[in-house]
């Protein structure tokens, strides 16, 4: 898709670990930049005096995740209509939804026609999580099962979707 003229930009999230102990999670760019999203315990850097937001044994470092995520919002909504452009957002998971200067960019984006966004929210347990049941059911969305059974065979159709969005939004 690189060869056919489509800007991507957003960000994905990786897991960290320390002596194969996972001890967090960071946001990284599509070009490259890299925050903290979360850390185990106290490990987060999160300063005194502020709230705390944990999920599990992780504590949400929110001011290093809306720096690094939210300014890509900006820039993809801000952009050129007719331009062919993929957002990735990976994921809106609960330590994200935290923000609420993030949800208001994800539905900002998500009515963005000039951008197709590839992203995941994860599969319902528990409590619902709004805005990831609102994206769920969306009629522009399509929503794929990812599983160990066929994560590796179903990129093809996923490229496929996008393309075929790519095209539309041209």
């Amino acid at each position: 898709m690189r060869s056919a003229d489509v800007t991507f930009n957003g960000f994905y999230t990786e897991e960290v670990r320390v002596g194969g102990r996972r001890v967090g999670f960071d946001v990284v760019t599509v070009t490259g930049e890299r925050g903290h999203l979360s850390r185990v315990g106290n490990e987060s850097g999160a300063s005194a005096g502020r709230r705390e937001y944990r999920v599990g044994q992780y504590v949400v470092d929110l001011p290093s995740f809306e720096s690094l995520a939210l300014p890509l919002f900006r820039q993809v909504t801000g952009g050129a209509e007719g331009s062919r452009r993929v957002f990735v957002i990976d994921e809106i998971g609960k330590m994200e939804l935290f923000s609420q200067a993030f949800i208001r960019a994800v539905r900002q984006t998500l009515d963005c026609r000039s951008c197709s966004i590839l992203g995941t929210i994860p599969i319902p347990k528990g409590r619902p999580l709004g805005l990831v049941e609102e994206v769920r059911g969306r009629p522009d969305v399509k929503v794929f099962t990812i599983t160990k059974e066929n994560r590796n065979s179903i990129l093809p159709e996923i490229v496929s979707t996008l393309q075929q969005c790519l095209k539309q939004a041209s």
